[in-house]
């Protein structure tokens, strides 16, 4: 993103990415009544009420008590993540393949000079075995 552009929030959407699918609950994921077990509609629908408000006061009152201090930590922890990945491991792995590149060479001219001959007269020694079925 370029510097001048700024950062919108998506008021309507704000599971874009649909990280959270799986703890979509509504009241008929979790209350239902099966045929011939009925309470009676006053409380079936007051009971939805009182589901859908709990679950509304007390998920507001847990992100206004907790969701900020939780949303600095994770941008920490990401921040973190981000620094030791930049800063430290990628430059890290860059300079163990450099030196291990090399190795590699090494060890490819060793088995090219070695092992390669010796395999080859194998390779010659066997072809011509044949094994006829009788």
């Amino acid at each position: 993103m370029a510097t001048n552009e700024k950062m919108t929030l998506d008021m309507e959407n704000r599971d874009p990415n649909d990280l959270n699918q799986h703890i979509k609950v509504m009241f008929e994921d979790v209350i239902a009544e099966p045929e011939g077990v009925r309470s009676l509609d006053c409380t079936w629908v007051n009971g939805f009420k009182c589901f859908e408000c709990g679950k509304t006061v007390c998920y507001r009152m847990l992100t206004i008590f907790c969701g900020l201090c939780i949303a600095l930590f994770w941008g920490c922890e990401f921040a973190v993540a981000s620094f030791t990945h930049i800063w430290c491991y990628t430059p890290f792995i860059r300079d163990v393949s450099i030196g291990i590149g090399c190795l590699k060479k090494i060890f490819m001219i060793v088995l090219d000079c070695c092992l390669a001959p010796v395999c080859e007269s194998f390779g010659l020694l066997f072809a011509k075995i044949r094994i006829d079925k009788h």
